[in-house]
């Protein structure tokens, strides 16, 4: 993935990505996704991000960073989610979609409040990569669980 990202960096025209590859950057841009949605994309919310994959797919720190950098290009220069949550829906079990929505809702989180934009996106992203109501609530509440977030 590291060749892969330098490539993308530098020049991105010869750049051949792996379904892997497209399926982390896919994951990476429907955070990014998330975190723009209350339009106010913080700092906190990019450190947010570059932690949820350092712990989600192990990898470095360094590693995490130029994935957001190149997410962030493709989230700019997409004009909708559709290719996204395609990539995560046809990429992933169920097991790890559900583990991808826990991530945007830390995400959603991670500037301490939850708005009604965040949520909703969540909601059509979990729609969008079939992942049930259900599960969409218990993942919800194991990250409001864990962060020690009030529940509403």
């Amino acid at each position: 993935m590291i060749s892969f990202l330098k490539s993308l960096l530098s020049d991105g025209a010869s750049a051949n990505p792996t379904t892997q590859d497209e399926a982390h950057i896919a994951t990476a841009a429907l955070l990014i996704e998330a975190a723009l949605s209350d339009d106010d994309y913080q700092d906190v919310e990019r450190n947010a991000i570059v932690n949820v994959l350092v712990r989600h797919y192990r990898i470095s720190d360094t590693e995490a960073r130029d994935l957001v950098r190149v997410a962030e290009k493709a989230q700019a220069e997409s004009e909708q989610l559709f290719y996204f949550t395609r990539t995560v829906k046809d990429s992933f079990p169920i097991e790890t979609r559900v583990q991808m929505i826990e991530m945007l809702w830390e995400i959603a989180y991670a500037d301490g409040k939850l708005s009604k934009f965040e949520a909703n996106l969540v909601r059509r992203i979990a729609g969008l990569i079939y992942v049930s109501d259900r599960d969409r609530g218990d993942a919800r509440k194991r990250v409001v669980a864990r962060l020690g977030i009030e529940d509403d």
